[in-house]
């Protein structure tokens, strides 16, 4: 049983003792402290307003419940979109004049799993400095309720689920006129959980048939619900027995997408962003993107093919976004398949993805495997070195970045390596004694191999 505080939020499993795993009260205690973080910041303000939404796992009436009236109590008016998913509540808070929003996800982890996940007022996720002001708040216990006539108010929002698609439908780039033409086939993926809502719902008015797989939302997950190649066997299999033109899965909260092509091999999580990306590029004539350190060289090299500046932040949604920002990138995300649209919004969204995604096939006529063989093939090997609490990790990747010097080398985040025909980054965890290790290559040997080699190299230093 775990619970990890961190400054994009809290998570943990239910059940157990308070401050061991995610209880009732910690989730009291966490959300009393974001209260009172908006509170401060907004000093003059009255009747500020956070909304919440949640994924369709089985704990999350029960956290929302609490996390909602929480806020009531602390004088914040709650609106209560209910079954969500991430990218809609980011959507709603700006939309709703909101000061701040709430997910209740734990993402892609098992079912036991929740989470509290912080918004600003823009519907982002929060800074560093930000997160650490609030876990300090919930350290010190340093809350302050309403008395009974400053109350907030609660109000539950069905509405979402139609305008977050009719925000997606208005995009300039969504060309939903050539969606229609093309009469698609797909079938979907939605792990029980909210994506079987929102995603068939979208599909419908994209006039795209849609049978549905795993889509009824009561938090029962039918497989692991992070969307890997070994977790998706049964779609793979019925979008060949369906002669789907593709498949699409989604994690638990709906801002992770994979692809799967119509012979039932996978597209490839880090190519969702890629094939988007070269959609979204193509149609504006160039334009800059970013994703993070340890995200597929496909995407540089299908940015560059458009005369476009491809930059790489820090791992973590929040470093990209500010590294999209900075670089006034026309799209941008992470390699787990996660698409981030300024046009729409500042946050994953795999609703915004899959309208990209169903654009581009039907502008290219391309089937789904021929559109992915028309990319730069590259490879992905992940790995770790477990290490004891007493060795500096710090000291360890310091002497690889010196090591390898004359090679393009990236220190954002850990080290990264770039070599002429493949790369390695290696970061060290922050809640374990760890090292992570990613390679990509041109084959899987080859990656494989690298990763292999700076193992060997660190276990030397050690």
């Amino acid at each position: 049983m775990t619970l990890i505080k961190s400054i994009s939020g809290i998570r943990g499993t239910i059940g157990g003792k308070p401050g061991d795993n995610l209880t009732p009260i910690d989730a009291v205690k966490f959300a009393s402290a974001y209260g009172v973080f908006l509170k401060k910041r907004n000093p003059n303000k009255e009747n500020l307003t956070v909304v919440i939404g949640r994924d369709a796992r089985i704990s999350g009436k029960m956290i929302s419940s609490l996390v909602a009236n929480t806020l009531v109590g602390i004088g914040i008016n709650v609106v209560d979109l209910g079954l969500s998913t991430t990218p809609t509540v980011e959507v709603a808070v700006p939309l709703e004049n909101a000061d701040g929003g709430i997910i209740l996800t734990a993402s892609h982890n098992p079912k036991q799993w929740n989470a509290l996940k912080l918004l600003n007022e823009r519907g982002e996720f929060l800074s560093g400095d930000d997160g650490k002001e609030i876990l300090a708040t919930a350290e010190a216990d340093d809350y302050d309720f309403a008395e009974v006539d400053g109350l907030g108010t609660y109000t539950k929002d069905s509405s979402y689920l139609e305008k977050h698609i009719q925000e997606v439908l208005n995009l300039e780039l969504v060309d939903a006129d050539a969606i229609r033409k093309a009469n698609f086939k797909v079938v979907v993926d939605g792990v029980n959980s909210t994506g079987g809502i929102f995603i068939p719902a979208l599909l419908k008015e994209l006039n795209v048939e849609c049978i549905e797989l795993y889509c009824t939302p009561n938090g029962h997950f039918p497989h692991n619900p992070e969307p890997l190649k070994e977790h998706l066997t049964d779609i793979s299999e019925l979008v060949v027995k369906e002669k789907a033109d593709f498949g699409i899965v989604v994690d638990p909260d709906v801002d992770r997408l994979a692809l799967i092509c119509e012979d039932g091999s996978m597209f490839g999580e880090e190519y969702t962003l890629v094939a988007c990306a070269d959609y979204v590029l193509g149609r504006l004539g160039g334009g800059n993107t970013v994703s993070n350190l340890s995200s597929s060289r496909a995407l540089r090299d299908v940015t560059n093919s458009h005369g476009g500046s491809y930059q790489a932040s820090a791992v973590g949604e929040v470093n990209v976004v500010v590294k999209m920002k900075e670089t006034n990138a026309a799209i941008g995300g992470e390699g787990n398949g996660g698409i981030i649209y300024p046009a729409s919004h500042y946050g994953r969204d795999s609703l915004v993805g899959v309208a990209l995604f169903l654009s581009h096939l039907a502008h290219t006529k391309k089937s789904c495997k021929e559109l992915r063989e028309s990319y730069p093939s590259y490879f992905m090997s992940k790995n770790k070195i477990q290490l004891t609490p007493q060795i500096d990790v710090d000291a360890i990747l310091e002497t690889m970045a010196t090591k390898y010097a004359n090679e393009e080398v990236n220190t954002i985040d850990g080290v990264k390596i770039d070599f002429a025909e493949e790369w390695i980054h290696l970061r060290k965890s922050n809640t374990e004694p760890i090292i992570r290790i990613y390679t990509e290559a041109k084959s899987q040997a080859a990656a494989d191999a690298l990763a292999d080699r700076f193992i060997a190299e660190i276990k030397e230093i050690i």
